[in-house]
């Protein structure tokens, strides 16, 4: 299994951005695909998942992200509104181990390599 993520950039505060995963190898709609992320000194934490039973946010980016699958469904986005400075971190898309898979990064399986989203005036 291959995951790549792309999409990330330089932004203001208040602006938007969308991330993008691809992945291949194995069937992707029957697991549950993840977004985390990891700020410098900080360890890595969940941001939007997409399971069998819907989707699921931080606290902190709820109302601001929206995580969707493509309609050919290897591919997974976070659509970023209304970002932070808080929101500058690496993210990685990643696929769950099980179709129901959410916020535990222990319950996913493959990991992206990661892209880097900067926040910044």
């Amino acid at each position: 299994v291959q995951l790549q993520a792309f999409g990330g950039g330089l932004v203001q505060p208040g602006d938007s951005l969308r991330l993008s995963c691809v992945a291949s190898g194995r069937a992707f709609r029957n697991y549950a695909m993840g977004w985390f992320r990891q700020a410098p000194g900080k360890e890595r934490e969940f941001v939007a998942a997409v399971n069998w039973y819907g989707k699921f946010y931080a606290d902190s980016v709820q109302d601001r992200f929206n995580i969707s699958r493509g309609n050919g469904m290897n591919t997974v986005y976070l659509q970023m509104n209304s970002v932070k400075p808080e929101d500058t971190a690496v993210y990685y898309c990643a696929q769950g181990a099980t179709h129901y898979s959410k916020s535990d990064t222990r319950s996913y399986k493959y990991w992206g390599q990661g892209t880097l989203v900067t926040v910044s005036s």
